[in-house]
């Protein structure tokens, strides 16, 4: 990995790295070696090697700031740009930290790399150059590569941590995806959380382990080709531990209002600081953390009226670190607008990110496959000649025009966090709908040339539920409970009283994987189901071509260059494909006995040129080539 010229600048930094084998000696260390820069060094520190930290806050309303290192107390120096100051020798990573605010405080750096005690707690000095790399070799993985495998790290194994987590790297290896999404990491309020409520965006949450338990994590990811990408939060804070707003008001503004409350300032008064921030956040991720990308959640909820906008800053920013570290680095949006100009290149008036996640196709199959008709659901008729139509556009709503954009540039799902979460129970997909329907939905996503996403547990079928859960403080608990159930009113299944409170930690326990089910029956045949599918397109379904076409009201016919597939979503029936070359080259099938125990065979008649299902499922032909003249 060449060498960047990226620094960061805000929080607690340490300007001067010590070798690990010299952090014995913070064991010794009285609070007297811990002085400002001004200082005479004391003959107890001498024979320690220096270690310089600098701090820099912006608050440019406040009249004073001092931190406290230890037992230290130092005053800061203001800056004409609203940034406070301070420069420190011989505090040692692991030391804590507080601000005081116009003498208002402790409070945490709003820039913390880790906060072991919670958001409510002291910073801790943490220096990211001690942690030794064994990626010097990867470049990360292109986009049309890509295969994601969404997760929770506190409910992925039954430990909750990013050591855990680590330990099911060769699994997810050996299962065919490339791609490691992880949920929001940014420390929020309590002990469990889907992560969108976080408030210290700098420092990974600290009840699933130590920041370089994180970089274990990634580090061991890159050494089995697994990429891994972090969802960022960037279009609120959570409500409670949200300090940015006690070092200046300028990092929200009235000017735009989101379901959270007031917008995050990136065009008002004094937002450019705030910008900044945000910005440095993302860059953070990638040189610190070394991950692969980020998913930025509703980017619809960013409001920005300046130019540029700030995701397409951001998302310039990002590409030149990407240039600078020589990596395969993407920056991905969450969004309902389908605005092609997200994925757009600058050149064209776009913001240049990589790719989006584009919910028309899950909305279509879930209609489809479970006929959920309310709330955002009304808007799809779940016929396949609408399913075809949306993947050939990408999305079906909106008129943005999406010629040009690369199919892996839509990412699609039939599971994922949200859509499973935000459902009453947190019921998944497979436990609404038949399992042959559930395969014949997982091969029409996995043989597209759309980047797929799995939610974790999708490739055995996972019996929990993923339901919603939180740890908020008594007083602001019922409260979310409340917003959440007024949020999905128009869904008939948050009328009832009987829904997992999302408090209780019993709810949280419940959406854990269970991993004994992998060898237990019928869990094991779907596993070998995704495996088989996986294996598939990654060496017969790697071009980018496409078409697609319904056949009758339930079944579609795939074509790709190498392949051609039948998938019928809905009961039985047969299928005429008269003038269709290649039925003879059968390479596989949903109703194999290793993928359905009870299965019902799919009838090929080669003469007379007809498919008969006796259920749901999929086909899969090889593509004969065609002849030259």
């Amino acid at each position: 990995m060449v060498p960047t010229n990226w620094k960061p600048v805000l929080g607690a930094s340490v300007a001067k790295a010590q070798s690990a084998r010299l952090l014995a000696a913070k064991q010794s260390r009285k609070p007297s070696d811990i002085r400002a820069a001004s200082q005479t060094p004391s003959t107890s520190c001498a024979s320690f090697p220096e270690t310089q930290v600098v701090f820099r806050v912006w608050a440019p309303d406040a009249k004073t700031m001092r931190v406290t290192v230890g037992d230290a107390d130092i005053a800061m120096t203001k800056q004409s740009d609203g940034y406070f100051t301070a420069l420190l020798v011989g505090a040692l990573p692991g030391t804590p930290y507080s601000f005081y605010v116009d003498n208002g405080g402790p409070l945490p750096d709003p820039a913390s790399r880790y906060q072991p005690e919670g958001v409510h707690g002291p910073s801790v000095i943490v220096d990211p150059s001690i942690f030794e790399w064994h990626d010097s070799d990867w470049i990360g993985i292109a986009l049309q590569d890509a295969v994601f495998y969404e997760l929770h790290v506190g409910t992925f194994t039954p430990d909750g941590t990013y050591a855990a987590a680590a330990t099911k790297l060769p699994y997810l290896k050996d299962l065919g995806v490339t791609a490691v999404e992880l949920m929001p990491l940014a420390d929020f309020a309590g002990t469990r959380n889907w992560g969108y409520d976080g408030v210290a965006p700098f420092a990974p949450a600290h009840c699933y382990g130590k920041p370089d338990e994180l970089r274990s994590f990634v580090d061991q990811a890159h050494q089995l080709g697994l990429a891994v990408f972090v969802d960022a939060v960037y279009n609120h804070f959570g409500p409670d531990g949200a300090y940015q707003a006690s070092y200046s008001s300028h990092y929200f503004t009235k000017r735009h209002h989101t379901p959270w409350g007031d917008a995050v300032n990136f065009d008002g008064t004094l937002s450019q600081p705030v910008r900044e921030y945000v910005i440095e956040n993302a860059l953070r991720w990638i040189h610190e953390y070394h991950v692969d990308g980020l998913r930025l959640d509703a980017t619809h909820a960013i409001k920005d009226d300046s130019q540029p906008h700030i995701l397409a800053e951001l998302t310039s920013a990002v590409r030149r670190s990407s240039v600078e570290l020589g990596r395969r680095i993407h920056v991905i949006a969450e969004d309902c607008r389908n605005l092609a100009e997200l994925v757009e290149p600058e050149c064209r008036g776009g913001m240049g990110l990589a790719a989006v996640w584009a919910d028309d196709f899950h909305h279509q199959m879930r209609r489809a496959l479970a006929g959920d008709s309310e709330g955002y659901y009304a808007e799809f008729d779940g016929s396949t000649a609408s399913i075809a139509k949306t993947i050939r556009r990408g999305w079906i709503r909106g008129d943005s025009d999406t010629t040009g954009i690369d199919y892996p540039q839509f990412v699609y799902c039939i599971q994922n966090h949200d859509q499973t979460g935000n459902r009453a129970l947190g019921d998944r997909l497979h436990h609404r709908i038949e399992w042959a329907a559930y395969r014949a939905a997982s091969a029409l996503l996995l043989l597209l040339p759309q980047t797929p996403l799995l939610f974790m547990g999708q490739e055995w079928a996972a019996s929990t539920p993923f339901c919603y859960f939180t740890d908020h403080n008594a007083e602001l608990g019922p409260l979310v409970t409340e917003g959440r159930r007024r949020e999905f009113a128009d869904f008939s299944g948050f009328s009832q009283t009987a829904i997992p409170d999302p408090q209780a930690l019993e709810t949280f326990l419940a959406s854990r994987l269970q991993w004994n089910e992998l060898t237990s029956e019928p869990h094991a045949s779907m596993l070998r189901f995704y495996k088989s599918l996986l294996e598939m397109r990654r060496t017969a379904a790697t071009s980018t071509d496409l078409q697609i076409a319904a056949l009758d009201d339930d079944t579609l016919l795939l074509e790709r260059a190498v392949l051609f597939a039948v998938i019928r979503l809905r009961g039985q029936g047969e299928i005429d494909l008269r003038g269709k070359a290649g039925l003879d080259c059968r390479i596989w099938d949903s109703e194999n006995l290793q993928f359905a125990p009870d299965s019902q065979p799919i009838q090929v008649n080669t003469c007379q040129s007809r498919i008969l299902f006796a259920r749901p499922g999929a086909v899969v032909f090889r593509t004969l080539p065609k002849e030259t003249t």
